[in-house]
């Protein structure tokens, strides 16, 4: 039982381990650098190569043998993924906000990869390197845990990403009802909250506004960008706002009702959260704090009445 114990709590740490170095190394953002640059600054301190082998072996270790492994990985697995899978992965991306520039092909090839990678390490560790009696479930459940990691933390980014946009939602609006009421158009009160802020919500209204500059109608750019969030109070605000477009209605007065409406909203939330705050606590008290305070309470009484037993 207690090798069984033991085996579980290394498969535990080995997957944590390997999952973490994998989404660190292999989707780390960088989006705050131009690798272009960064390319043309190496190779212009430098001669140029002598063949195309050594330009290859220049490139860094994740562009020459990661990335074109997932892809050919990926490659492989998108003929026998249905298209229907395919298009809620997809979905799941653009909830997500597109993280590190993932497409659909790629992150099921990071799956099936994380999936294999840690089913062979399990296979190592408890078949070759410490035999088991269970080494098949571990072998599986290593594989499970590739797998399904990589969807649990894009369900953790879409969370977060509309989190982040209720959060910063009533901001944006007093924001754009300022600018209307100021007097300018609501396309340029937009390009102000694109200004000023660099969030999800900002990048969104600034996606609204170069689509809109490259044709699409406004109501369906903001009905696009809606979609992209999947967040209730957004989805709302931009209903209100095309039908204020479309019956004429001053644009001014819908900001400050929708203004109010999502301030009430957030304080309402806020005293929901407070209200759980009881019940959540239960776990950790009951757990945590109520047996440590019955040690110190009871543990001398219990030492008392041992001692008393033995000396009779």
């Amino acid at each position: 039982m207690s090798g069984e114990i033991i085996g579980i709590g290394a498969l535990i740490f080995l997957g944590v381990f390997i999952i973490g170095g994998l989404v660190y190394y292999g989707m780390r953002d960088d989006s705050d650098r131009d690798p272009l640059q960064e390319r043309l600054g190496e190779l212009g301190d430098r001669e140029l190569p002598s063949s195309l082998e050594e330009v290859e072996l220049s490139l860094p270790f994740q562009q020459r043998v990661l990335q074109p492994a997932f892809k050919k990985l990926a490659d492989i697995v998108i003929r026998f993924t249905p298209q229907r899978q395919l298009e809620q992965t997809s979905r799941q991306l653009q909830l997500a906000g597109n993280p590190n520039n993932l497409d659909a092909t790629t992150f099921l090839g990071v799956r099936v990869g994380a999936t294999v990678v840690l089913a062979i390490m399990a296979f190592l560790l408890f078949v070759v390197v410490a035999p088991q009696n269970n080494a098949f479930l571990f072998i599986v459940g290593a594989a499970g845990l590739g797998y399904f990691f990589p969807s649990l933390w894009l369900k953790s980014q879409i969370s977060k990403r509309q989190e982040a946009i209720v959060k910063k939602l009533p901001d944006a609006l007093d924001l754009l009802t300022i600018c209307v009421e100021a007097g300018l158009g609501f396309d340029a009160a937009m390009g102000k909250v694109y200004e000023k802020w660099d969030d999800d919500l900002s990048t969104a209204f600034g996606r609204v506004l170069q689509e809109i500059q490259l044709g699409k109608l406004r109501r369906e750019a903001l009905r696009d960008m809606a979609d992209g969030m999947d967040v209730p109070d957004v989805t709302s605000f931009v209903a209100a706002i095309i039908q204020a477009d479309q019956l004429g209605v001053s644009m001014a007065k819908i900001l400050r009702v929708q203004s109010d409406q999502m301030r009430v909203k957030r304080r309402q939330r806020a005293q929901e959260k407070a209200q759980q705050a009881p019940v959540k606590m239960m776990i950790p008290m009951v757990l945590l704090i109520f047996p440590s305070i019955w040690i110190v309470l009871l543990g001398p009484s219990v030492i008392i009445l041992l001692e008393t037993n033995i000396s009779f």
